[in-house]
């Protein structure tokens, strides 16, 4: 009989778990692996505020569920558990029953209103997908509603936001609408100082788990950004129009377009009803052992947001946060493998947190980072850059590659309103078609080089020894003044100065002229040469050469091409036939991605053995303009790249490696 783990949950915890698990037990068919969530994707809940703020696409938070378990043996079933009955180990759901052997809770967490009246009925949450997406179109409606409106009061009401809670998640959307609103005044034509932004908490300081300092360069960003801050004051009431707020024992109504609350979270509804059978507290956090499993059942396992456990030395709980969810993860799955197998000892939950971070919209963030015992503060510079380096490391563990691409996109690639930490430098903003001229000419002159080496001979005589000679005597002759070099003109011929640089030599003999700029020694390991053929004043651009003198290729050139005329010939087909397939790629835009990246590793050939004129460096740059995507556009890549992507995307060892993107 099979040992059935059932996983409630696919946040951060249930889907890092699940994965952890599925590694265990990968050659085990004795043992059945299910996670069960009410959505078909998991959504990163540290990124919604961008979402609502319309930063970001609002796919760019959410990853497929089949996508993330795909070639790994977990069962992954779309239902809500409403009920577990721990006696007979059944989890209950919507839509059927789930037995299990060992259980694992890792529901999450959801908005708690404090029992502030309307705070249900009238505010915006900020806790799930739908949430960010459902405020995002609600924010653009008043937007668009107050364009519209002639009465001023009214207009100023609808562009008054109120976001309740100056913790990580209120600051963070209370930062990012702001940044934003300069953006939507612009569209819709609106004077920005019809709009207002609160922050309102009963908190004395934003942000308390960060240091002080760190809360007042959150609060002076905010008087930058014009958002108002209420702190010490209290939420008593929300209505359809109006929010009253509470402060030094009185309580004052202010107009209100919209309310977005992000004051707290207790327990998901599962986890609460979990809390009535196990032993629990703080707003329905389940109390574990040392191993992460109920203090009152060693079947079921708790992790991320539903744990409560207070490490060794530790003053209170572990705070609620990704960090615990991967830790807490791990451990989790390695005990519950114990447990299972009977293999090895269980480990107690050790967790060594590594700091915590806020962004006050895309381009400015606090951190406080570093070992357990050793914390600093960052510069908000390195805060966002640490911030976006943990998100790639977690899409790594998560859907690898394929996120990361979709996540670099999103945030920089795609960005608009230079509304990232490094602005939009790295922003996409020339039409693609407009590089098709670049790939043509590039692909022509590839396809020219390698017809033209066919007409020389290349394929049949040896070619090398006098194209590495020629050239070596060349540079010899400027950086060290010898005679009886073999003339190398620069630019001699459209052919030798677009691909082999320096060019094969002629077979006259001449001492050189020329001027030498740079010949500068890296460590012994490389040389950096620079000189002209001519003297500086008499010099053109076609004059000037450039060589990464490497002394190991050199060693290979010199040890096992040069004396052997099989294996030259073999390298001048080589050569040859990469020229010319690089070209008629290029010139098709089939393949342009490989092509354009063989056509660097050529160049970097090039200048490493012979060096290269600058005026044939033109076609590096031009190989990395068009390296990604400049194919699908009057290109057969427009054709062939998603039927490719679509078949690649098929194999298992693609789905189960994440070697794919979207």
């Amino acid at each position: 009989m099979k040992s059935k783990i059932v996983i409630i949950g696919a946040g951060y915890a249930g889907i890092l778990t699940a994965k952890k698990l599925a590694k265990k037990f990968k050659k085990d068919d004795t043992v059945s692996i299910t996670i069960i969530d009410k959505n078909p994707f998991h959504t990163m809940l540290t990124e919604l505020h961008e979402v609502a703020a319309n930063r970001v696409d609002e796919d760019s938070i959410k990853i497929g569920l089949k996508k993330v378990f795909a070639g790994r043996k977990v069962n992954v079933v779309l239902d809500a558990v409403e009920a577990i009955d721990f006696n007979n180990k059944i989890a209950a759901g919507e839509n059927q029953k789930y037995e299990y052997d060992y259980l694992v809770l890792a529901a999450g967490s959801k908005p708690t209103c404090f029992g502030v009246a309307g705070a249900e009925e009238y505010s915006h949450r900020l806790w799930s997908y739908q949430d960010a997406v459902n405020l995002k179109d609600h924010i653009h409606n008043a937007f668009r509603k107050a364009a519209c409106e002639s009465n001023i009061d009214e207009k100023k009401r609808l562009l008054t936001f109120y976001v309740v809670g100056a913790g990580f998640t209120g600051v963070e959307m209370a930062g990012e609408l702001a940044e934003y609103v300069p953006i939507l005044c612009e569209k819709y034509e609106i004077d920005r100082e019809f709009v207002s932004v609160c922050n309102v908490d009963i908190l004395k300081r934003t942000v308390p788990n960060l240091p002080e300092k760190l809360s007042e360069k959150v609060e002076r960003r905010f008087n930058k950004m014009g958002v108002k801050l209420m702190l010490n004051s209290g939420v008593s009431a929300i209505g359809p129009d109006f929010i009253e707020i509470k402060s030094n024992n009185t309580v004052n109504r202010y107009a209100a377009g919209t309310v977005i609350w992000a004051a707290g979270i207790e327990s998901s509804d599962i986890t609460n009803e979990a809390a009535k059978t196990l032993e629990s507290a703080n707003r329905g956090r389940i109390k574990l052992d040392s191993f992460l499993r109920s203090v009152n059942d060693d079947h079921v396992y708790v992790v991320g947001d539903n744990m409560l456990f207070t490490a060794e030395g530790e003053e209170g709980p572990v705070p609620q946060m990704v960090e615990n969810c991967e830790q807490s993860a791990a451990t989790a799955a390695k005990n519950i493998y114990c447990a299972v197998t009977g293999k090895g000892e269980m480990s107690a939950y050790k967790p060594a947190f590594h700091g915590m971070m806020v962004c006050v919209g895309g381009r400015y963030g606090v951190a406080r980072v570093g070992m357990p015992n050793h914390m600093f503060n960052l510069p908000s510079f390195l805060a966002m850059f640490v911030k976006h380096f943990i998100n790639i490391i977690y899409f790594i563990q998560v859907s690898g590659w394929n996120k990361v691409f979709s996540y670099l996109k999103h945030e920089f690639f795609t960005i608009r309103n230079c509304r990232s930490f490094v602005g939009g430098h790295f922003s996409n903003r020339t039409p693609s078609f407009l590089l098709t001229p670049v790939r043509v000419w590039l692909g022509a002159v590839w396809l020219f080089e390698g017809i033209m080496k066919i007409v020389e001979g290349w394929l049949t005589a040896p070619k090398l020894t006098e194209f590495f000679k020629g050239a070596d005597s060349w540079y010899n002759s400027i950086l060290y003044g010898s005679t009886g070099a073999i003339d190398v003109k620069a630019g001699e011929t459209a052919v030798q100065a677009a691909t082999e640089a320096v060019s094969s030599a002629t077979g006259e003999v001449a001492a050189s002229v020329g001027t030498t700029i740079m010949n500068f020694d890296i460590l012994g390991l490389l040389r950096l040469i620079f000189v002209s053929g001519k003297e500086l004043s008499k010099s053109v651009i076609s004059d000037y050469a450039f060589k990464i003198d490497i002394p190991l290729i050199n060693w290979f050139v010199n040890k096992l091409i040069i004396p052997n005329d099989n294996v030259q010939i073999v390298m001048q087909v080589f050569i040859v036939v990469a020229e010319i397939l690089i070209g008629l790629a290029l010139i098709g835009g089939l393949f342009t991605t490989p092509a354009s990246a063989f056509s660097l590793v050529l160049q970097v050939m090039f200048v490493s053995t012979t060096g290269l004129y600058l005026s044939t460096f033109w076609m590096i740059f031009a190989a990395i303009a068009v390296l990604i995507g400049a194919g699908k556009t009057f290109g057969l890549d427009y054709y062939a790249m998603p039927y490719l992507k679509r078949m690649w995307r098929k194999l298992p060892f693609v789905r189960r490696l994440y070697i794919y993107n979207d």
